[in-house]
C-alpha cells in the first residue's frame, strides 16, 4: 500500500495528473464499501484504502501541478491530516494511522533534504528533459555523499526505525488499536525503504528523475 501507490502513482501524475487525481474517489469508494458492506472481513482493508486515498490525493495535486515548489510539499500532501486525527478515534481508524505515518516519513524525508541542500535542486530537476537529467543529478549526488549529509541520513533512518518499533510494541494482539499500530509501524518502516528505491532508481538510470 506504499510501495505500489508510489510508483504507479509517480509516472501517471506526470503525464495525466487529472485522471490520476479522480482515481482517488475510486479508492475512496471502493474503501468505504468495503467498511459499509463487506462485513468485519473486508473492514480493515476498506479502512486502509481510505487512507491510501488520502496519501494518493495528497500526492497527485502536489506532483501534477507544484512540483516545481517544494516549499509547498508537506503542507498539500497534510491535506487530509484535520479528517486523520478525527479517524483515529472512530472504524476508520486504520486508515487514519496509515495516512499519518506516510506523512510522518514524508516529514522526515523533506527535513532532510532541507539539511543535505537536495532540496534546492529540486525545481530544477524535475523540469530537466531526459538530456539534462543525469547531469543535474550527478551534481546533486555530490552533495549527498559528503560526510556531514550521510551522518545526517543515518540519524534519520535509526529515528524511523525507532519510532517504528515503538509503534509495534504498541500493538496489543486482538485489540482495535492494535491493527492500527501494526499498520502505522508498517508504513513508516517501508517509506524508508521507499525513498532508498527511489535514490538508487535515480542513480542507476537518471533519465527517470523527472518521473519520480
Amino acid at each position: 500500500m506504499v510501495v505500489l501507490p508510489v510508483f504507479l502513482q509517480a509516472p501517471w501524475v506526470h503525464f495525466h495528473p487529472i485522471a490520476a487525481c479522480l482515481f482517488t474517489f475510486v479508492l475512496l469508494g471502493v474503501g468505504v464499501a468495503l467498511v459499509r458492506f463487506g462485513g468485519n472481513k473486508w473492514a480493515r482493508a476498506g479502512s486502509l484504502l481510505v487512507g491510501v486515498s488520502g496519501s494518493w490525493l495528497g500526492g497527485c495535486l502536489f506532483w501534477g501541478w507544484l512540483r516545481e515548489h517544494p516549499v509547498m510539499h508537506l503542507p498539500v500532501e497534510a491535506i487530509a491530516l484535520p479528517l486523520a486525527f478525527v479517524g483515529l478515534q472512530t472504524r476508520w481508524r486504520i486508515g487514519a494511522g496509515f495516512y499519518l505515518s506516510c506523512l510522518l516519513g514524508t516529514a522526515v524525508t523533506d527535513l532532510m533534504m532541507l539539511l543535505t541542500g537536495v532540496i534546492n535542486s529540486w525545481p530544477e530537476v524535475v523540469k530537466a528533459s531526459l538530456v539534462e537529467a543525469p547531469q543535474l543529478l550527478h551534481e546533486t549526488a555530490e552533495q549527498i555523499f559528503k560526510p556531514q549529509s550521510i551522518i545526517l541520513l543515518i540519524i534519520a533512518a535509526v529515528f524511523i526505525i525507532f519510532i517504528s518499533n515503538l509503534m509495534k510494541e504498541r500493538a496489543l494482539p486482538f485489540s482495535p488499536s492494535g491493527s492500527t499500530w501494526l499498520v502505522a509501524s508498517a508504513a513508516l518502516s517501508t517509506t524508508l525503504w521507499v525513498d532508498g528505491l527511489f535514490l538508487f532508481t535515480a542513480f542507476v538510470e537518471p533519465r527517470l528523475s523527472g518521473l519520480i
